[in-house]
């Protein structure tokens, strides 16, 4: 559970991060939410990745962990802003969807497959 509760507090930065890009680069320069998403979302979750591999997961950095990690969270990203685009939601909407969403499938896969812990 400490993990997690880390994961969380992370998540609060990175979440800041996210939104604020995302609503500069949708509100303030009309892109469309699935651009806006996915580029707030690139640079968010690398200082995500980072954070977690070294305050909480105790992990070393590599690049195959942060590309893992970046395809699966950057591919959810992308989902839910195409779905919010084709439903024309609210991009405040879009942002809470994919902060509930992230944080759970994305702390699942960070412990369960990126920062697992090996015990040999």
């Amino acid at each position: 559970m400490q993990h997690f509760w880390k994961y969380v507090s992370i998540g609060v930065v990175n979440t800041a991060i996210h939104w604020s890009l995302f609503l500069i680069m949708h509100n303030g320069f009309a892109f469309s939410q699935a651009s806006s998403n996915t580029i707030a979302f690139l640079i968010a979750v690398s200082f995500s990745f980072w954070a977690n591999a070294r305050y909480n997961f105790n992990s070393q950095l590599t690049g195959r962990k942060y590309l893992l990690f970046v395809i699966f969270m950057g591919l959810m990203s992308l989902s839910i802003g195409y779905m919010s685009d084709k439903l024309a939601l609210n991009s405040l909407v879009t942002l809470v969807i994919f902060s509930a969403v992230s944080l759970t499938l994305g702390f699942l896969y960070s412990k369960l497959v990126i920062f697992r812990e090996n015990k040999s």
